[in-house]
């Protein structure tokens, strides 16, 4: 298909006179230079959740680049000139608003038609530090709510019903923007959405009866998920992994871990495990990979969204003394 360019001709001049940098070197898979030439629709993405959906819902007819490479953890992206400069040549752009502020700004410029925000494809939540199945939440830190964008909990992505009803947007907007190739994306989003309903499946049958329902973490990205199978989280930083947890947030956690019996402190891949590993050793706990997904790197216990999603449901069960 011979994709009609959503750009001025004044973007384009300058891009050759660039040599039409490509992101290639900021992307886990394609350059968008590919789908210059080579027919497909031409798909920027803002960090791996996104990435994954626009790949296995676009199939052969798209070029996937992502603006995060892997390893970089997607909260402090600062973008180069030149990834601004691609951005505002692509066909398509998904991203998720409140994750990088950075990234949302350069979207926001970039006057790119088909721009999605995968935000306003579900029905976003507010989380703090700790969330549980009974709807409480509090961030552990005398009040301070740590919230990223307008105050909602960006990780929607850890809930595999969210992550459908995201899937489903994508679908509906790909096939928006290239009508020639509707019926694919929409057949593409069915067989998406059918492993994510198994998946949650698993999580529903594989927690349903464990020893302890508290989930400590390093990084609260894990609301969504807690809210969806009955669990209660507890993290030591807030939405922000980089945040530093107080002396009495450290005291607080150490409470609750031995009243709820709990076992493992997780940390992620992405972000130091000091914090966790401390305390842990204080409490006599062990400590164990949770992944947030937020990239896929080679130390990612898998290589897709999936199979990383199966390595936290084992992790969880382990942890949680899943029956």
């Amino acid at each position: 298909m011979n994709v009609r360019r959503l750009i001025p001709t004044t973007a384009l001049a300058g891009a050759t006179a660039l040599g039409l940098v490509t992101l290639s070197a900021c992307s886990g898979t394609s350059s968008a230079g590919g789908g210059k030439g080579g027919g497909k629709l031409d798909v920027v993405v803002s960090f791996y959740p996104m990435q994954y959906l626009a790949e296995q819902i676009g199939g052969d007819h798209v070029e996937v680049t992502t603006l995060t490479k892997p390893g970089v953890e997607p909260h402090d992206l600062e973008l180069k000139p030149r990834q601004a400069s691609e951005l505002r040549q692509a066909d398509y752009v998904l991203y998720l608003k409140g994750v990088q502020p950075a990234v949302d700004e350069a979207i926001a410029q970039s006057g790119v038609e088909h721009t999605v925000d995968a935000a306003t494809l579900t029905e976003m939540e507010r989380h703090g530090t700790d969330v549980g199945h009974e709807g409480g939440e509090h961030d552990g830190h005398g009040g301070e709510e740590h919230d990223a964008g307008a105050g909602a909990d960006p990780h929607v992505w850890l809930d595999p019903v969210k992550y459908a009803e995201v899937a489903q947007g994508v679908g509906d907007s790909l096939a928006k923007a290239d009508p020639a190739h509707a019926a694919d994306y929409r057949k593409n989003t069915g067989t998406l959405v059918g492993k994510l309903k198994a998946l949650d499946a698993k999580f529903a049958d594989g927690l349903r009866n464990s020893a302890t329902r508290t989930l400590l973490t390093t990084h609260s990205a894990f609301g969504y998920l807690a809210e969806r199978y009955g669990l209660d989280q507890h993290g030591i930083a807030g939405i922000d992994p980089e945040s530093e947890p107080s002396p009495a947030r450290i005291k607080e956690l150490q409470s609750v871990a031995r009243q709820e019996k709990v076992s493992t402190v997780f940390f992620e891949t992405l972000a130091s495990d000091r914090t966790a590993r401390t305390l842990a050793k204080d409490t006599g706990l062990r400590t164990d990979v949770l992944d947030p997904l937020e990239g896929i790197t080679d130390r990612s216990r898998g290589d897709d969204y999936l199979s990383v999603m199966e390595s936290n449901l084992a992790a969880l069960q382990k942890a949680l003394g899943a029956k």
